[in-house]
């Protein structure tokens, strides 16, 4: 259970929103941002990290077109369902773990190089996973609003424009994947703040290359750096998730009208009955209701097909979590799909 003191207060998630506008932004610019000095903001932010109740990481986008973003529902023997999502956390492809009651006991979220990595490498994992009794998949065909552009909502228009203004814009990075992109990745996932210096003591790689070619990553868009926290401390306690019907045509205009509800976490067009999905991090099981009602109102095209409230995340993007959210620490590595 969260306690009374876990729950962020002001201070706490200003700083985690300024980090999920800009992780990567020194201490120094964020101070000037927050209006704090840089070693308050590097030691509220340690603390927090060491609670558990935020981390930054780095992930594969698993954009449709250069990766493969797939989702898989699982049933399982509910006796050896401790067992299962143990050997699912291991599994490196499997980014994400979503434990739910309402016609499966997970959802998995799998990024993969490719279709045939899939079929090849994690179908085969899946397979010798104890107790896991059935699974179906559905592939992502338009990754429409990802958890990664969430927010808070505590900083104001003008703090957030000073963010993005701190660092700048840069030209995309277009050309051939960077020898060591696999390394970088990984070094990555276990801090998403990690200097090029960092990661080439980690590596044992040439320091020089690294910081060229930790840039070509940054820069090419093909993994995203995420702050994360944990929702129950954040003061959002409820999960759901709606798979809904649409008419292809109206994928786009429906991701729009989602996109203004500030709650939203995920948006995605999918392959089969339910053809579009979007998930949100709520504060009540009345907000659903809420959610619907407006939905209804603004796209009534949209048929909702179910709704299921997530009760734990095992696993997300990479990090273990504890039963309220909380990182554990443990982090599970981009595997040998990534070189």
């Amino acid at each position: 259970m969260i306690t009374s003191e876990e729950i962020l207060d002001e201070f706490d998630q200003q700083l985690i929103e300024a980090l999920q506008i800009e992780p990567r932004l020194s201490w120094a610019a964020l101070g000037e941002v927050l209006e704090r000095s840089p070693a308050a903001l590097a030691s509220r932010w340690d603390r927090l990290e060491r609670a558990g109740l935020a981390w930054i990481g780095g992930h594969p986008v698993g954009r449709p077109g250069g990766m493969t973003l797939s989702f898989h529902d699982v049933v399982c023997d509910p006796a050896q369902r401790p067992a299962a999502v143990q050997a699912l956390k291991e599994i490196p492809d499997v980014f994400s773990i979503e434990r739910c009651h309402r016609g499966r006991d997970m959802m998995l979220t799998v990024i993969t190089p490719s279709l045939m990595w899939l079929t090849e490498h994690v179908y085969p994992q899946l397979d010798q996973v104890p107790g896991l009794q059935r699974y179906e998949s559905s592939f992502c065909t338009r990754l429409h609003h990802i958890a990664g552009g969430w927010r808070l909502g505590v900083l104001d228009a003008h703090q957030q424009r000073r963010l993005r203004e701190a660092v700048g814009q840069r030209s995309p990075y277009t050309g051939r994947t960077p020898s060591h992109f696999a390394a970088i990745l990984r070094e990555l996932a276990r801090d998403g703040r990690a200097s090029a210096a960092q990661i080439a003591a980690a590596t044992g790689l040439n320091p020089a290359t690294i910081r060229r070619q930790l840039r070509q990553v940054l820069d090419s868009g093909a993994v995203t750096i995420r702050c994360e926290t944990s929702h129950r401390a954040a003061g959002f306690p409820v999960v759901c998730e709606w798979f809904c019907r649409l008419p292809a045509a109206e994928h786009e205009d429906a991701a729009a009208a989602l996109r203004t509800m500030s709650t939203l976490r995920l948006c995605t067009s999918l392959t089969g009955p339910a053809n579009f999905s979007f998930m949100m991090w709520l504060r009540s099981p009345a907000d659903i209701m809420t959610v619907e009602q407006r939905i209804a109102a603004r796209i009534p095209q949209l048929e909702v097909l179910e709704s299921v409230v997530i009760t734990e995340i095992p696993k997300r993007v990479g990090r273990v979590l504890d039963v309220d959210g909380r990182s554990t620490g443990q982090v599970v590595l981009p595997g040998p799909a990534w070189g």
